[in-house]
Order: structure tokens, then sequence, then C-alpha cells
């Protein structure tokens, strides 16, 4: 009876979590495990293949060179082994193992890689194969590769989103449990909340050191270690979220000697420098001994290509565009008060270095030497970056920072490779001690001209609040969400808020 009890009131307790409340769906949620997620890309890409071997057969045959008599036997006959041969070379990258699926660039660079491999195989084939009356037409493979490409990598792009979409309902999400609640768990909780999309629902706390019933983030925690098999068990968890921080040496080595074997529990072990590791790490072997090593940049690989190419493509239109505006503003500031239009604001940039963003100038010449004339300026200006109503402002300056104008110049320092369109907010040496333990991760991006403090209030948020966006900025970045800010800041400047 007083088992029975226990875990009435442990159920309870999971139950009472404003994060665990029962969906309409709740059935659905307990039959669609993350593994059937994986089912329909096999679909996908089966037709993806077999659409793709058809338009190129039309595009080669019919459109360009609509004269050449080849039979559609033979190609339809090299479906049959082209369509399986590339499925297993689908399956030889991993496009359908949830390691590598619905996060992150990977999945469509091992497409591209996946696709040559399977082209390559129908070039040995035609090789090997000499009993057929016709070649493969070169042209022919050229164009499957290109269409393969691109309708594989729609597809899965949109069945991502469709993924995303019913995981933030409910579905196709882990049951997990975070071993350890200290600040390092919270962290983790904490971000994983912000991104739903990542598929893991938390349930609760394991934690040695704190008494069942307490709540942390707003999730119980449930017990301590020796609980452990009946909470995974009742509770239908699916993975372990193991905080090394919280533990004791001989308590993390018990939890992989338990469960590291199971396979019905997958352990996810946290880094233990939460605030380093927002660049990712990569793991490589020294003297046979696992060794990790931090990214010294936040983007790379195909989002550092793909962020640099919308950096350049749209600063170089931007300039063109905007050059008559360039002069006539110019004009204006030189015509309102003394001094050069062009301000230049030492700033920090990626891995700390300075350099001088460019800005159209908004203030009197002797604008600094006034600050210390007046310290509650210099005081408003120190705890919150900004100075509201700041009478240092010219009559043109107001204007130009009202919509957001002064900042047009910074385009050059895009061009210089100092800057990017999308980024976190640009911020000189001083500030830098409003980021704490997180600075480090600052000066793993290159400042922005806009980001997610921008569209999210500008000047009216509190410095604690812009140095969380920075972080969930950098933390979350894909190059759909520069996209969208870009998109978002545009609605920001004309509606004019949060500028002064």
């Amino acid at each position: 009876m007083a088992v029975r009890s226990s875990q009435n009131q442990l159920f309870l307790a999971v139950r009472e979590s404003p994060f665990l409340h029962l969906r309409k769906w709740a059935w659905a949620r307990q039959r669609l495990s993350t593994r059937w997620a994986v089912a329909p890309l096999l679909v996908l890409d089966l037709l993806s293949i077999a659409f793709s071997m058809f338009v190129a057969y039309q595009v080669r045959f019919r459109v360009m060179d609509y004269q050449a008599n080849i039979s559609s036997t033979f190609y339809i006959h090299l479906a049959w082994i082209a369509i399986p041969l590339w499925l297993l070379v689908f399956a030889f990258y991993r496009l359908y193992h949830l390691d590598h699926l619905f996060g992150g660039t990977r999945e469509y660079a091992n497409v591209v890689n996946a696709c040559t491999i399977g082209l390559v195989s129908l070039v040995v084939f035609s090789f090997l194969n000499r009993y057929t009356e016709h070649d493969i037409s070169r042209g022919w493979l050229v164009l499957l590769w290109l269409f393969a490409i691109t309708s594989m990598s729609l597809t899965r792009f949109g069945y991502r989103q469709l993924i995303y979409h019913l995981r933030e309902q409910g579905l196709f999400v882990r049951r997990a449990l975070v071993v350890g609640a200290n600040e390092e768990g919270q962290a983790v909780v904490a971000q994983l909340r912000a991104r739903p999309s990542a598929g893991v629902e938390v349930v609760g706390f394991v934690e040695p050191s704190l008494s069942q019933g307490v709540r942390v983030e707003g999730l119980p925690v449930l017990s301590g270690l020796h609980r452990l098999d009946s909470l995974i068990r009742s509770l239908e968890v699916e993975e372990l979220i193991v905080i090394p921080t919280a533990l004791r040496r001989e308590e993390l080595l018990s939890i992989y000697r338990d469960w590291g074997t199971d396979n019905r529990i997958r352990i996810s072990l946290s880094s233990g420098l939460y605030e380093l590791f927002t660049t990712s790490a990569q793991i490589r072997e020294v003297g046979f001994i696992p060794m990790m090593s931090l990214n010294r940049t936040r983007i790379t690989g195909v989002n550092a290509f793909l962020k640099s190419a919308m950096d350049y493509v749209g600063t170089f239109v931007g300039v063109a565009l905007l050059s008559p505006v360039f002069l006539f503003i110019s004009f204006l500031i030189r015509r309102d008060s003394p001094g050069p239009a062009i301000h230049r604001r030492r700033v920090v940039g990626l891995h700390g270095q300075r350099f001088d963003a460019y800005k159209f100038r908004t203030m009197i010449p002797n604008a600094d030497t006034f600050m210390e004339e007046h310290p509650e300026l210099k005081k408003e200006w120190e705890l919150t970056g900004k100075i509201q109503n700041d009478p240092r402002i010219t009559r043109v300056g107001r204007v130009l920072r009202r919509l957001s104008l002064d900042e047009l110049p910074q385009l050059f320092n895009v061009l210089k490779g100092q800057m990017s369109l999308v980024g976190p907010r640009m911020i000189t040496p001083g500030e830098l001690k409003h980021f704490r333990r997180w600075r480090h991760n600052l000066l793993t991006v290159k400042p922005g001209m806009t980001g997610l403090w921008q569209v999210s209030g500008r000047s009216d948020l509190s410095y604690e609040e812009r140095v969380r966006m920075d972080m969930q900025y950098i933390r979350n970045y894909a190059v759909w969400q520069d996209l969208k800010l870009l998109f978002g800041t545009v609605q920001t400047v004309l509606k004019g808020r949060g500028a002064y």
C-alpha cells in the first residue's frame, strides 16, 4: 500500500506540471514516437527519385533533343535498379537515423553527398552492363543529379517544418528526465523549452541533493538516483539528460553502468561547460583518448557559406540602390551642424577584434565632452547603454535614429567582413562587462546591423533582455532565422517602435 501511495503521489506531481497537461491528442502522443517520424522519409525519397528520373528524361529527350529516338523502356528498367540503389546509399549516409535528422544543415549536406554517390553508382553500372542496346545519357545523368538534390532537399525541408509543428503540439517527442537540477541543468531545460522543435519533453528532475516534491524551473524534482529505475519505467522515459556538474564521479559512472547499454534509453551527457559550448564542439582522439575542442566560431560549414553569401549579395545591392540616399543624408547632416557626416564608433567584433563601425553622425561634435560634464547622462549610459531624450542629438540626427537610417553606413563594415547584416548587437569594449560569463559566446560571431533585439523592442529593452536575446540568437542560429529577422526589421523600422 505504501508503494502504491508513493507512486500515486509521483504521478500526481508529474500531472500537475504545467508543461505536461494532457492534450486532446494524448492517445496519439503515446503512439507517435520519434521513430515513426522517420518512416515517411523513405516514401518521400522514393517519390523524389522517381520524379527526378522522370523529369530528367522529359527535359533531356523531349525538350533539349526532341528528335532523339530514345525508348523510355530502357530508363524505366533502369529506375527499378536506381531507386533501391539510391535508397541504400541514403541509408549508408544515415539519412534515416534520428541523430542526423530534423536539425542543422548536415542532413542537406549528406543529401548532396548521397546523390553524388548514387550518380557514380549508375555510371559504374552502365560501364559494367554491356548487354543493353543503350548507354546512359550523360545529359540525363547530370539533370537527374540536379533534380534529385533539389527535390529531396525541398521535400525534406518541408517535412522537417511539419515535424517541428507537430512537436509543438506534443507529437513525435521524446520523454526525458534531467539528472541534475543545478544551474547548468536549469539552463539546459530552459533551452529545450525555448526550442520545442527539438522534440524533447522534460518530465522532471532527478537530483541527489534536493528532496522530492521541490519544483525547479516549474518542473518537479521526482526523486534521487535510488529511484531512477522505477521512474524510467513508470514514466516511459526515452532519454536521460545527465548533468555531470551535479553528480559525483561515482554517481555518474553508476548511471552509465546501469543504463549505458540499454537500447530503450538514450543517454545524453551535458558538456559541463554550458556557457562555453554555445559554439559547439568537436571530439577527436589524441593517443586514443577522446578530447573535446571548442569551435572558435559559432557559425561554420554550409551555414557560414550561406550567411556570407547573403551578407555580400544583400550589401552590394543595398549600396547600389542607396548611394543617392547616402549623399543626400550627408548633405543634410553638414547643413544641420558643423562636423563630419560620418561618425566612427570603436566596437568589438569577431574574436574580440576592435574596429571602427561607421554611422551617420547624429550628435553634436563635442558629444563626449558634453557627457562628461553631465554625470546623470553618463550614469544612464553605463546602466542601460542608451540615453532616452538625449540632449546631444541634433535635429537631423533624431529623424535618422527614428528611421534607423543612421546605421546605413555599416553596410561598408559588412563589405569589409567586420559585420554581418544580422547578428548580435554591436557593443563597445566597455559594454562587455554586461555579458559577464557569456562574453566568450558573443565574440564567436560577427555583430549585426540588425538582429533579434531590433525586432523585439530596440531601445525599449533593458540591458539584461538584450544580453538574453543576443545569446538566444547565437544558440539558435539558422539561416532561415536571419531572413525572418531581416523582414521583421523592415516592419519594426516602419512602425518606429523603440527608436530614440
